[in-house]
């Protein structure tokens, strides 16, 4: 009963771990040299091993179009939306044409030489 309250002594981790080998100077030098034959990569999709008929490349292709098209025209309208937004909050914040170009010309000085009238 005693043995239950009292918490064993932890292990040494470094016996617990599962030894990695360290790699050696041969095999890094295998690497350099491109001649390492290691495992070959295994790919979830690999290609085919003919071209599809070209019914299916048409298709694909414009399924591919269709695609490209719909994420363009969406990007735009984002940008478009932004836009307006960016414009409005400007708008908002100033309290009025947040656009430097688009002055009131009750803002300009009523004399338009400045270097006229010296």
């Amino acid at each position: 009963m005693a043995e239950e309250n009292h918490p064993k002594p932890q292990q040494n981790l470094e016996t617990t771990k599962p030894k990695q080998q360290e790699p050696t100077k041969a095999r890094f030098e295998s690497y350099k040299n491109g001649s390492y034959s290691g495992q070959k990569a295994h790919f979830p999709n690999p290609a085919e091993s003919v071209n599809p008929d070209p019914a299916t490349l048409r298709d694909q292709w414009r399924f591919a179009i269709r695609q490209y098209s719909k994420w363009y025209s969406h990007a735009w309208g984002t940008a478009i939306l932004a836009g307006g937004a960016f414009f409005a909050l400007g708008w908002f914040i100033k309290g009025g044409n947040p656009l430097p170009s688009k002055k009131d010309d009750s803002q300009h000085n009523n004399n338009p030489h400045p270097d006229v009238g010296k």
